[in-house]
């Protein structure tokens, strides 16, 4: 029986399916595919050519390292083990076409995939806990978007969810007390929007038009200094952090807020 060792310095499940897709070519091969994923050194490289110099055996390997893939070479001309180099032949073209060269980071195509599957489910997230919605699990939020109506704070919680971010959004309302979920959260992580009455005024006027409705007490300049005031007395009182959006982009403030994070880490980071 020919076993075929799939060699990878990440997962090796891509490498093992390209195998095992060659395989169902042939009819009832006698072959035992065997998967080593994680060869990240010289050691790792020679124990693995060593095992197979055991049994009749073929390596298919994947390593994006140049190093690697020169130690794999060696390695396996010296135990008489017939060795298949999937990756390098394929940088290399690549490299001379495109005229860069390979990060040779293991196990990047992983990355890439969980990072593209978490910002589908910030996304998700962010629609469900738009404008106070599902305040019973906002503990699942790693940012909480506070503040009085048009403070930006949809557009903004949009902004860090296409970025990876599990952020929510919750409306500040004078005659309303804000929800007791608010108070379970760490404070650092709740953000409270702030803007300027004029420029507030702009917006609420502009929204009551389009939607048809009266001005005021919408769009009245003596309510929005009192909701200036009661949202950033409710933001100081309650720990939360406080950030100015007057005359700035949703980009402007969604770095702002990422930067004030405890960690100031993106969840995405390698």
């Amino acid at each position: 029986m020919l076993t075929v060792f799939v060699v990878s310095d990440a997962t090796g499940e891509t490498a093992e399916r390209v195998v095992r897709s060659a395989l169902v070519q042939f009819e009832q091969p006698q072959v035992l595919v065997v998967r080593r994923g994680n060869v990240r050194t010289a050691e790792d490289v020679h124990e693995v050519v060593l095992e197979a110099a055991g049994v009749q055996s073929f390596i298919f390997h994947t390593l994006v390292s140049d190093g690697l893939r020169r130690e794999m070479l060696e390695e396996s001309r010296a135990y008489g083990v017939d060795a298949m180099d999937l990756m390098g032949p394929l940088l290399d073209r690549l490299a001379h076409h495109l005229r860069l060269s390979p990060q040779e980071r293991p196990g990047l195509f992983l990355q890439l995939a969980e990072r593209r599957a978490r910002e589908i489910e910030a996304v998700e997230f962010a629609f469900r806990h738009d404008d106070g919605q599902h305040v019973e699990d906002l503990s699942q939020a790693e940012v909480v978007l506070v503040g009085v109506s048009r403070t930006m704070k949809t557009p903004t919680m949009l902004y860090l969810a296409y970025r990876g971010w599990f952020a929510a959004n919750v409306p500040l309302v004078p005659e309303q007390a804000p929800p007791l979920a608010l108070d379970a959260l760490p404070p650092e992580r709740v953000f409270c929007l702030l803007m300027s009455p004029s420029r507030l005024l702009e917006l609420r006027q502009a929204r009551a038009a389009y939607l048809g409705i009266p001005e005021e007490p919408y769009a009245s300049i003596e309510a929005l200094r009192r909701e200036m005031v009661f949202s950033q007395q409710l933001a100081i009182q309650r720990g939360w952090q406080r950030v100015e959006v007057t005359g700035k982009s949703v980009e402007e403030v969604g770095q702002a807020i990422v930067l004030l994070l405890p960690d100031a880490v993106h969840p995405l980071s390698p």
